[in-house]
């Protein structure tokens, strides 16, 4: 699994970030300064009208609708922020997000991230990266105001800012320390919550298996037993933050009424006014404003931990394409060169050599773990394998043309997905889209068609309104891959929800209906196996023995990999003409 990037590649992707929303974000800085500008001027502008309040001074009116445009201002530019701030941080998000799912799919299924680690990243990870550029802008408000604050306070009177400025290094340290411990409990509590969704997840796609083993209790400990780490990664979080809420909490106060004790005594002294002492305490309120700037340090900190686990989904590598042409009119030959392949550690497809001649139908067997599905992810390169090669009428599958090969590589399922909002849209979804003709006939190949046509609106039933079995799911997948069949089909174990007379059915229009090329099957079945014209023995990640199945099924071991009571069978039938033992298997 992808882990989370170093920090300088969440910095890259935060500025990358920034220069998407550029516009906004200087807007929000400009504002934000502007608004931090009002807030500054406004206390001396209130000292010096209450002063002229007291002294009986002219002028009075001018100086309280001054007071109260800066008022207004401050509440127009807070608004604005807030605005500018929120269409910001969606642009941002938008472009984290299309960029981790074109990533996510450029790296096709080899990415290695569970679905709901992948969801959690491009939803809620995404988010927060994305508010960063904002985020950022008007934290610049947040530390020019309790700056401005100062430098007011050192203008109206030096001894003030002095007593403020001998509780400044407590702020500071405060304020680093804060960022050093929010920074680790923050990415490890994202990293838990990844973990919770991919688990959680599993458990939803496998419903049915967990409701029929009765295992539900089980799958529910199993996706909470990380609330306790979350749990405790969500406390040292909130223990942070809090810890520093309560210190500032209490520093703040501290540091105010030093300068208000401070304040009086010069008033008393004659060195400032009633006004001046007014100013002074509202200058001291927002230069010791650490709470705004410790609530913004949070805010950056989350953001930069999110845009980590964003970067990782940038950081998959793509897989690499070349612009060669297969040649044109080919046969569809496969052949698989010296193909290994490593999954966790060990060896799935071990020096595998294999040629399916073009045109022909060569079924690939073997027990349950022997690599059959990652040999037909190699075949049409949904994976890339460790050593060898992978060729398609003589060009390495590395080497093609990428809309090429998708086009001329077909691929059905066990669990096929369908796309779109209708049957037809979904059987019509591929690198390119057939006309309807085309994809009823495929329906017609597969077996689709009659139960198609009694639905609601047959093919323009929605998706959702169809309830579908999993065969008749099968036999979507199915059709939609005959709709776009290419020089070279692959069936990984696509046929096994059908039942036998059904799956016969299939075979044969996949012999006589579906454009003639190269077919490669992951099969389970007899059956499968009798009716293609070779059959790839796998054992252990090796190719055992390469030959047609009536010679095959005279080695005991070749008869052991199909269900034991076969072991009776003649040489050479098939289970097609013993419809009970089909349907045992």
């Amino acid at each position: 699994m992808a882990t989370t990037p170093h920090p300088p590649d969440a910095d890259r992707l935060l500025l990358a970030t920034a220069r998407r929303t550029a516009g906004r974000t200087t807007a929000i800085c400009l504002l934000s300064t502007a608004a931090a500008g009002c807030a500054v001027a406004l206390p001396a502008v209130l000292g010096h009208t209450l002063d002229r309040i007291l002294d009986r001074a002219g002028g009075l009116y001018a100086w309280t609708v001054l007071c109260a445009v800066l008022i207004g201002a401050e509440v127009l530019f807070d608004a604005l922020v807030a605005y500018a701030t929120g269409t910001a941080g969606a642009r941002g998000t938008a472009w984290l997000r299309r960029r981790g799912t074109a990533h996510l799919l450029a790296a096709g299924p080899r990415h290695g991230l569970t679905s709901g680690d992948v969801v959690t990243r491009l939803s809620g990870n995404a988010a927060e990266a994305g508010t960063a550029p904002a985020t950022a802008a008007t934290s610049l408000a947040a530390l020019l105001t309790p700056l401005g604050g100062l430098t007011a306070l050192a203008f109206l009177d030096l001894w003030l800012a002095a007593v403020f400025l001998a509780g400044a290094p407590a702020l500071f340290l405060l304020l680093r320390a804060f960022a050093r411990s929010s920074s680790d409990s923050v990415a490890a509590y994202q990293r838990v919550q990844g973990e919770i969704a991919g688990r959680l997840v599993e458990a939803l796609g496998g419903a049915r298996t967990v409701a029929a083993a009765g295992t539900a209790g089980r799958e529910r400990d199993r996706i909470l037993a990380l609330l306790p780490e979350l749990s405790a990664q969500g406390r040292r979080m909130w223990q942070v933050y809090g810890r520093a809420v309560v210190q500032g909490g209490i520093l703040v106060p501290l540091l105010q009424t030093a300068v208000l004790a401070a304040g009086g005594i010069r008033l008393a002294a004659g060195g400032l006014s009633v006004g001046e002492l007014l100013a002074a305490t509202r200058y001291a309120a927002l230069a010791a404003g650490v709470g705004s700037v410790v609530g913004q340090l949070n805010a950056l900190v989350r953001a930069r931990a999110a845009a980590g686990r964003t970067a990782g989904l940038l950081a998959l590598p793509a897989a690499l394409h070349g612009t060669r042409p297969l040649p044109p009119g080919g046969p569809g030959q496969l052949e698989l060169r010296g193909v290994s392949v490593t999954r966790g550690g060990a060896e799935v497809l071990r020096d595998v050599d294999l040629v399916v001649p073009g045109g022909t139908t060569t079924a690939v067997v073997g027990r349950s773990g022997a690599g059959k599905s990652v040999l037909a992810a190699v075949a049409g390169r949904l994976a890339d394998p460790g050593r060898g090669q992978v060729l398609l009428d003589g060009v390495p599958l590395t080497e093609a043309e990428p809309a090429q090969l998708r086009r001329e590589i077909g691929y059905a399922f066990e669990r096929p997905a369908l796309f779109g909002d209708t049957v037809g849209e979904a059987l019509a979804f591929g690198p390119y889209a057939p006309g309807a003709p085309a994809v009823e006939a495929a329906a017609r190949a597969a077996g689709a068609d009659p139960f198609i046509r009694l639905l609601p609106a047959g093919y323009a039933t929605r998706l959702a309104d169809a309830p579908l079995s999993g065969g008749e799911l099968q036999r979507l997948g199915l059709a939609r891959a005959f709709a776009h069949a290419g020089r070279l089909l692959i069936l990984d174990d696509a046929t096994s929800s059908l039942d036998s007379v059904t799956e016969a059915q299939v075979g044969r229009a996949l012999a006589h209906e579906v454009s003639p090329g190269t077919r490669l099957l992951i099969a389970h079945r007899v059956s499968s196996a009798a009716r293609a014209d070779h059959v790839a023995w796998l054992e252990n990640g090796r190719i055992r023995a390469v030959g047609r199945h009536e010679d095959l099924w005279e080695l005991p071991d070749y008869r052991a990999v199909f269900a034991p009571e076969d072991d009776d069978l003649p040489p050479g039938a098939s289970t097609a003409a013993h419809p009970d033992r089909e349907a045992r298997r």
